[in-house]
This record gives structure tokens, C-alpha cells and sequence, in this order.
């Protein structure tokens, strides 16, 4: 079962389905409609979700609206050149944390994680059942299970590093998940990626966008010195493996489309605007 933090994952399956209210009931849907639906009362139904969001299931609304992309992209694109050198990358991470990160070595990554030892462990986020695996350097993976299942996200996780000794030690990694989701603050959250060369680059570079902004696929390809690799770019960002903390949510198409996210659309919509929200209030 899942460590606990905080009744996050309980608030999460009533987001879940308010979502799909929302989006079968259209952004007008009122707040009595909603609360009706879920079979609360509309005060319990605003606590909650209040809560969670950190503003009215109204207010979120817009948020969670399938146009909102192309707002985020035209109010709050980040390009990642200046990101750093204005401070945006460090001033607008969501819960202010300090992400202290190294990589593998490309021949330790060639070796699949031979002699690495993974610990590993299930809790509950904001955003669902999480899988979080992590080394003595760091967390290395972080999975997000409410769409694709506990048994699909662990034997993906899993099967990035077929040679490393996987061992379940959820207490070795719940200082670190505490941090990380903002249920305490209370230093830095150490970062191990374990990834090629490209990859690497191109998740680094996902850490440069602020909490509650975005960028495009292209400006991602650009800033590491790879304009036409758009595609590889992608593939890249499909391949991370430690959601949220490395945002490849904040990643979208040109177009305003969602693009994909490896954990399912409906988490990546509820994490844009959850932080959308966050940054509001």
C-alpha cells in the first residue's frame, strides 16, 4: 500500500472524477452541480477541493479549460535561454525547492545499472498513487500510477536499469518524497539521473522552466544546441523518468496541444493547472 501523505491521495480521486465532471458538464458546470454529482455537500465539496487546488473548484475551472494551453503558451512561455540568468528558474519553482542534481557517467549508464542498488517504495501524492525509486545520490524515478496502473508504472520504472538490485525501503525515501511534494520543507531534494548524454540535456533543461509556465518542444531543442532534433528532443522528454520534480509537463506543442506525457494526459492536464493555480494565488 502506498505511504500516506497527508489524505493527498484520497483528495486526488475526488479531483479525478470532479475533472471528468467538468469536462463532460462544460466550464459552466456551478459548483451545486458539482458537489450533486460527487454526492457531497457543497461546502465539503469546496473544502476539499480548495484544498488540493489552492482555489474554488470556479477559479480552477479555467485552469482545466483543454484552451488553457495555448493562454499558457502565450502569457507565460518561458524561452530558456534567459530563464536562468533572470532567475525565473530558481524563484518560481513550485514550493521554492532547492533540486541539487549529478548524472550517471555515460559507461555506468551503458551498464544498465549493474551494481547500482534502487530503493523503492509506493505513496500517495497529490496527483495519485506514486512509485519513487532512488539510490544513495538521489531520487531516480518518480511514477505517476491513477492512469496507467500500479503494475504498469513499476515494471516501467524497473525496466529502465535491468541490471540494478531493486530493493523496497519506502522509510529510506520518504524524507526526500516529504520534501518533494511539499509536505515539509526542510532542505534540498537530491536529484539522480540516470539517463544517455542527450537525455540528460534535454531534462536539464526542463528544470530551467518556473513553476506554472511552459515551453515548446522547438525552444527545448534550441537551448541545447539541437534545433532540428525536435523529435529526439521529444522522444527525451517522454523518456524521463522522474515526473513533476523534472517537469516534462511544462513541455507543449507549438500549436497549444498537450502533446503527450508518459503517465496520461488527464495527470498532466491536473498538474499544468494545479500550478497554474498556484502561482495565481
Amino acid at each position: 500500500m502506498p505511504e500516506d501523505l497527508p489524505q493527498d491521495g484520497y483528495h486526488f480521486q475526488v479531483m479525478r472524477r470532479a475533472i471528468e465532471m467538468i469536462d463532460g458538464m462544460g466550464e459552466h458546470a456551478t459548483l451545486d452541480e458539482l458537489a450533486s454529482a460527487m454526492g457531497m455537500s457543497p461546502a465539503h465539496f469546496q473544502r476539499i477541493f480548495t484544498r488540493w487546488a489552492g482555489v474554488s473548484p470556479k477559479r480552477f475551472q479555467q485552469y482545466l479549460t483543454l484552451g488553457h494551453a495555448k493562454v499558457l503558451l502565450a502569457d507565460r512561455f518561458t524561452t530558456l535561454e534567459t530563464a536562468h540568468a533572470t532567475g525565473l528558474s530558481g524563484s518560481g519553482r513550485l514550493h521554492d525547492l532547492f533540486l541539487r542534481w549529478e548524472a550517471m557517467s555515460p559507461g555506468d549508464y551503458a551498464k544498465g545499472g549493474a551494481g547500482l542498488t534502487i530503493f523503492w517504495g509506493w505513496f500517495e501524492s497529490p496527483f495519485g498513487p506514486a512509485l519513487v525509486t532512488g539510490t544513495a545520490k538521489g531520487i531516480c524515478g518518480i511514477a505517476f500510477a491513477s492512469e496507467s496502473g500500479e503494475d504498469a508504472a513499476f515494471e516501467d520504472l524497473l525496466s529502465r536499469w535491468p541490471k540494478a538490485d531493486f530493493v523496497e525501503d519506502p522509510m529510506f525515501l520518504r524524507p526526500w518524497v516529504l520534501n518533494a511534494f511539499g509536505v515539509q520543507q526542510e532542505g534540498e531534494v537530491p536529484l539522480y539521473l540516470i539517463g544517455s548524454p542527450m537525455q540528460i540535456k534535454v531534462w536539464e533543461a526542463l528544470m530551467r522552466i518556473p513553476s506554472g509556465h511552459v515551453t515548446s518542444y522547438s525552444e527545448l531543442a534550441g537551448s541545447i544546441g539541437k534545433p532540428k532534433a525536435v523529435r529526439a528532443v521529444g522522444t527525451a522528454v517522454g523518456r524521463n523518468p522522474i515526473s513533476f520534480l523534472i517537469p516534462c509537463h511544462r513541455a507543449l506543442r507549438k500549436s497549444g496541444g498537450l502533446g503527450g506525457y508518459h503517465w496520461g494526459i488527464p495527470v498532466k492536464r491536473a498538474i499544468l493547472a494545479w500550478e497554474a493555480a498556484r502561482v495565481e494565488a
